[in-house]
């Protein structure tokens, strides 16, 4: 059965149920269903849906957030105890409508991160927050680390990655420990937008999940024609001179810097060059040509990076971190900044790392 046909007759009980005047203010039901179906959340076609079609099944440690049906039994929709999947989830089954719009998704306001730190968020941005908090966090990597020399390669290290796009972690900063943090600094907490731009969705378009409210943005900050050219400190952060671009170029920058250094790092102290390449897993390989670049031959498991040390591990999970959520900039800007800059900080102690003008806010 298509999802239209499934999803169309619960939307239009929704809606059905609203009062005359509210539902005149929504728009049609075939309108959400058409912008759902092409956006990341009902895409049945994409890696998020397809990654487990050969195995039948989405395992439980995926499925809260890779099947509707895996996110209501994690609520407890389902009638199961909440907070945990009970077992595999059906393959080709994306965050449908009733995922979020059940009973249990709008009742839910605790929310547990990786790091164990539980927040209390009322608004609709909670059942948001359940699967963009990453799935890792800077306790993970000290977990990983602990007893270790900072300079010295462990064998048994592997590459910590924080997952895919995790907005809320980043949002939360300091107080959900998302990013690494290093001892003896300070981290911003939780990004406060103006209250009438506070949630997910009131930046973010509920269905298409696209932004939507970039002519307010705009016309509160003057001066920035798109929301990435929007900065509201005039301190030179990067110190490239230019204290005029978006705190989303200030970000960039550092975060370009911060991938440089990793690779110096890698090469003059753990004697073993690493690239990157954002599209495989585990992300860091063996540089084998010693380009810089990651090429077909080197970005496959088997050629992944071995040599870490505690150090490099700490930096190479920030680079993910800011690199997993490219809306850092809007989400938690400040924070974003301190991650990249104490990693820089952190290499420039055993590597040629230039941070000449960079200012840490």
């Amino acid at each position: 059965m298509s999802y239209t046909r499934t999803v169309l007759p619960l939307l239009a009980s929704i809606f059905l149920a609203l009062p005359a005047a509210q539902a005149q203010e929504h728009p049609s039901v075939s309108s959400i269903v058409e912008a759902w179906i092409a956006s990341p959340h009902g895409d049945r076609t994409s890696e998020s849906f397809v990654h487990w079609n050969t195995e039948g099944a989405v395992p439980e440690d995926c499925a809260t957030c890779h099947s509707g049906p895996g996110l209501m039994d994690f609520l407890g929709a389902d009638g199961t105890m909440a907070g945990k999947v009970d077992g595999p989830a059906p393959i080709g089954s994306p965050i449908d409508c009733v995922a979020c719009h059940s009973q249990a998704a709008t009742d839910l306001e605790q929310i547990t991160f990786p790091s164990g730190e539980m927040i209390t968020e009322t608004s609709s941005s909670a059942i948001c927050m359940v699967c963009h908090q990453g799935r890792e966090s800077g306790d993970s990597v000290n977990a990983a680390i602990a007893g270790g020399e900072d300079d010295t390669i462990n064998g048994d290290l592997g590459f910590l990655n924080v997952h895919y796009r995790a907005a809320a972690a980043t949002l939360m900063g300091g107080s959900v420990r998302g990013g690494y943090q290093y001892d003896g600094k300070t981290y911003a907490d939780r990004f406060a937008h103006v209250p009438d731009f506070n949630t997910c969705t009131t930046c973010h378009d509920p269905h298409t999940t696209k932004v939507v409210a970039i002519d307010q943005c705009v016309a509160c900050h003057k001066g920035a024609e798109t929301v990435a050219a929007i900065r509201i400190t005039p301190a030179d952060i990067d110190g490239d001179g230019d204290a005029k671009e978006g705190i989303s170029a200030e970000i960039s920058t550092l975060h370009e810097k911060l991938g440089e250094a990793i690779l110096l790092y890698a090469a003059d102290v753990s004697g073993a060059p690493v690239v990157y390449d954002s599209h495989a897993y585990p992300y860091f390989f063996n540089d084998l040509n010693g380009d810089g670049a990651s090429s077909p031959d080197e970005a496959i498991f088997p050629n992944r990076y071995q040599s870490w040390t505690p150090r490099l591990l700490r930096a190479a999970y920030n680079y993910q971190f800011l690199a997993k959520d490219p809306g850092a900039y809007a989400h938690n800007p400040r924070y974003a900044i301190q991650l990249a800059y104490d990693s820089l900080e952190d290499l420039s102690s055993k590597a040629p790392v230039d941070m000449t003008g960079m200012v840490r806010p």
